[in-house]
């Protein structure tokens, strides 16, 4: 506890130190787009200066293959292991980068790719029974032999993004043979919706395990995975447009939109009985504001995906009621978790959260210009780098206190890797960078203060 709370007073006095430079000295006033295209500059630069240098330099194995993730800000642990789930989410980072021209002459982040996804394929792979297991050794040796939905969409999701990066067909044809595996081990044929926990031979895990089970709970489903379920189907739909998964993405988006991530966002649900009862356990209760407004914005790419017109009505209720409840208007950031319709009863500040709420942000302005949206997000920013953003090497610190103090100092683990702070700085920068056109106004008296 000494420990965690002496870096916290060390990362506190950091982000004092370089507060003033986390824009430039002449920095445009709040509620101008010229504010918004030099936060672009600022994101773009932390990527490509900082941000995927380190995950190059520091997680990627080039002796075993995949990426060692264990990492605070008093510097780097050992990995006891490799979880499918951030090997994934590490393969889709570096192939991004690759894509979004974040490229480093001294680094070669397709290599980086590359190699992360022959490791996810040679031993995480189940050549007896398909798909892929939850964890592995650092070598490579299967050592969670279990698999989950959650876990194979974020293996779909990294392929296609490889695939675009390398134009490796393999990688392609893994996915779409990944997809038609799940709809017949893991597709629900008499509730819709998906199973989501097996044993090695997809036998459906329908109770509660002795153990430890690091993703979601068995015997229910869960709004965190058919969230993901829903982005890789949305990834797969556009390189591979067909009739079976156009009907799998409408019916995965009706089930989150109903049970998980209602219109009526106090009703929001993280757990659901198989049959879609309601789940009394206190810990499937209450609201995820950062999962809330993380579907909000993936809802609408994944509606557009399938030629639908976004429901924007259920976009802005969810969004709306993040900033009404969840949402610290005085200092910026967005809180974790609350009940119903009233304030937030988790106050930490978790990097996640973060970043979706700046990614949904921005997606609810690209759309729509509303006053309330551009200074939520002035306030998001100017938080994040002031307490959350780890200056030495830009990475986000896993989470703060309600008032910048650090919490949990993790750079990189098992759940932390180069996915949700990068998904979120990019759809910022591609929708501000260059202006966009986008009218950003709100009267003078509202306009959140200048830290400059």
């Amino acid at each position: 506890m000494r420990n965690k709370i002496q870096s916290g007073l060390f990362f506190g006095l950091v982000a004092l130190l370089v507060c003033a430079t986390v824009l430039p000295a002449a920095t445009p006033p709040p509620g101008t787009k010229e504010r918004f295209v030099q936060w672009s500059a600022r994101m773009k630069s932390d990527l490509q200066n900082k941000v995927f240098p380190y995950w190059y330099d520091k997680t990627v194995d080039w002796e075993n293959g995949g990426y060692l993730l264990d990492a605070t800000i008093e510097g780097q642990g050992k990995p006891k292991d490799k979880m499918i789930v951030s090997q994934a989410r590490m393969l889709w980072g570096f192939s991004h980068a690759q894509l979004k021209g974040l490229g480093d002459p001294q680094r070669d982040y397709l290599k980086a790719a590359r190699q992360g996804y022959e490791f996810i394929r040679n031993h995480f792979y189940d050549t007896a029974n398909g798909g892929y297991f939850t964890s592995t050794g650092i070598e490579g040796d299967p050592l969670d032999r279990r698999k989950t939905l959650y876990g194979q969409s974020f293996v779909i999701f990294a392929f296609l993004e490889y695939h675009r990066a390398s134009a490796d067909i393999r990688a392609r044809n893994d996915a779409i043979e990944l997809f038609k595996l799940l709809q017949k081990k893991a597709h629900d044929g008499n509730h819709n919706g998906w199973f989501e926990h097996f044993e090695e031979d997809w036998t459906i895990i329908k109770e509660r395990v002795a153990g430890d089970y690091v993703i979601e709970i068995p015997g229910y489903k869960s709004a965190n995975a058919h969230l993901h379920w829903m982005e890789a189907m949305t990834a797969l739909y556009r390189e591979n447009p067909t009739a079976q998964l156009k009907q799998a993405l409408a019916e995965c988006i009706e089930v989150n939109q109903k049970y998980f991530y209602p219109k009526y966002p106090a009703k929001s649900a993280f757990h659901r009985h198989f049959d879609w009862r309601q789940v009394s356990d206190a810990d499937s209760m209450g609201v995820s504001y950062g999962h809330n407004v993380e579907f909000a914005w993936l809802m609408v790419d994944a509606q557009r995906a399938i030629g639908r017109e976004p429901s924007w009505d259920h976009f802005y209720a969810i969004m709306d009621h993040a900033l009404k409840n969840g949402f610290d208007h005085q200092r910026g950031g967005l809180y974790d978790r609350g009940y119903l319709d009233n304030p937030a009863t988790r106050t930490d500040k978790i990097w996640w959260a973060q970043a979706e709420m700046m990614a949904a942000l921005s997606v609810g302005l690209r759309n729509h210009v509303k006053a309330e949206y551009g200074i939520a997000l002035e306030k998001l920013n100017q938080f994040i780098w002031a307490y959350m953003v780890f200056p030495q090497n830009g990475i986000w610190v896993y989470s703060v206190s309600a008032d910048g103090q650090v919490v949990n100092p993790t750079l990189a683990n098992n759940w932390k890797a180069a996915y949700h702070d990068v998904r979120a700085m990019v759809n910022f920068y591609e929708t501000f960078e260059y202006g966009n056109k986008l009218q950003l106004s709100w009267p003078e008296s509202t306009r959140p203060d200048v830290k400059p």
